[in-house]
């Protein structure tokens, strides 16, 4: 068995398996469907079944067989739901950087802007204000 601090995620495939898990049960089969109307492509078994046993061999997801054909529905265990929490961290953590990256601070009132804020040349030098009035003060 693998250490869950090595288990890679180093696809957006699984990755959405993870957070479609994450909604509630699911079987193989609907999370394929669901890949596939998120990607707009055809997803293949390969990508999900050996994905969904090696979360199981590592103790991250377990099942119960439901409905006549003995489906089985994938949920998380408490060892998972812990790893989801963690995955979900790093991932505000990238998506904070990312934006952050992008954020200005207007020259007068020192808010915050992501998207188009107003731009003036005072004394050569190009300053960003988040609105007209601010760039006036």
């Amino acid at each position: 068995m693998i250490d869950v601090a090595d288990l890679k995620i180093n696809s957006l495939i699984k990755f959405y398996t993870l957070v479609l898990l994450n909604k509630n049960l699911k079987h193989g089969y609907e999370i394929i469907k669901e890949l596939e109307i998120m990607f707009g492509r055809k997803i293949s078994t390969a990508h999900v079944y050996p994905f969904l046993n090696l979360l199981e061999k590592n103790k991250i997801i377990t099942h119960k067989n439901v409905e006549a054909r003995d489906k089985k529905k994938y949920f998380f265990t408490q060892k998972g739901e812990k790893f989801m929490e963690d995955l979900m961290t790093r991932c505000d953590n990238l998506v904070e950087s990312l934006v952050t990256s992008k954020v200005k601070k207007c020259a007068n009132c020192n808010c915050e802007i992501y998207k188009n804020g107003f731009e003036k040349s005072v004394k050569g030098k190009r300053l960003v204000y988040c609105c007209k009035h601010c760039a006036k003060g």
